[in-house]
């Protein structure tokens, strides 16, 4: 019952990170598609599968999974490797474009957000620190529709960057289903190999099992919520303000939080 209260107080953040979802997934998978026709393989092209309209690409459990638990994956992009001229090395750049386009896409959103918080911290001020002293001592903030829009856009810069972060971490793990896989298999003695492949059901089935015990006990938040406060750090966005113990971008999102919650 816990689930689905805290799902439908969500829910309007849920729904306002879904643009952000649908296009990393579908970036994920053009990349595919596009490295795969340029090695020799037509099949995604074909099937018009190298596009950026997420409706070519959804997955509806993947979909979810990716706004529930912040790990999910869209419809694998048709790839006939006969059509390769060297399979196994061509398999794995095919794989390795799309956690690579996602590491594009987090750089290119965080990147945006720097560049956006250079304006916005001098502009916003006066409404932040507000907001922040109405969140400890529970007056009524009634914030401009300006400073709302900024911190929703803010909002979606911020998810651009963990989402697309997530799926090129996860996507590199060396195990089935994951791109990674296609990457370590090109490393491995033929024998190797084939031996792997034989077994590669039951390792992804092992992976599934610790992947829902890990996410059962919040793991994986933890460890993408380290890696890119991580990354906002590294670019100064973390940054601790004078009058309170919060930086500016905590302080927009945590508006964000208490808008929608």
């Amino acid at each position: 019952m816990s689930f689905i209260t805290d799902f439908i107080r969500e829910l309007p953040i849920y729904l306002l990170s879904l643009p952000v979802i649908l296009m990393a997934l579908s970036v994920h998978e053009a990349s595919h598609g596009y490295v795969a026709w340029k090695l020799g393989d037509p099949t995604a092209r074909n099937l018009g599968r190298i596009t950026l309209n997420p409706v070519k690409h959804l997955d509806l459990i993947g979909t979810l999974c990716m706004i529930f638990l912040k790990i999910g994956w869209a419809k694998p992009v048709p790839i006939n490797t006969r059509n390769f001229k060297n399979p196994r090395r061509d398999m794995a750049l095919t794989g390795a474009a799309g956690p690579l386009s996602n590491l594009v896409m987090a750089l290119l959103h965080l990147l945006v957000l720097r560049v956006a918080m250079l304006f916005i911290q001098p502009a916003f001020e006066e409404e932040a620190y507000l907001y922040a002293v109405s969140y400890f001592t529970g007056e009524k903030f009634s914030a401009p529709f300006a400073f709302t829009v900024v911190c929703l856009a803010v909002y979606l810069l911020y998810v651009g960057v963990s989402l697309n972060l997530s799926l090129t971490i996860f996507n590199l793990i060396p195990i089935p289903p994951f791109d990674g896989s296609r990457i370590f298999y090109v490393f491995l003695p033929t024998k190797w190999y084939f031996a792997v492949m034989k077994y590669e059901r039951y390792i992804m089935i092992g992976f599934i099992i610790v992947f829902l015990i890990c996410s059962r006990f919040g793991w994986l938040g933890r460890i993408l919520s380290f890696l890119t406060d991580g990354l906002l750090t590294l670019v100064g966005l973390n940054n601790r303000l004078e009058w309170i113990d919060n930086s500016m971008l905590d302080i927009l999102m945590s508006y964000v939080g208490s808008l929608l919650g």
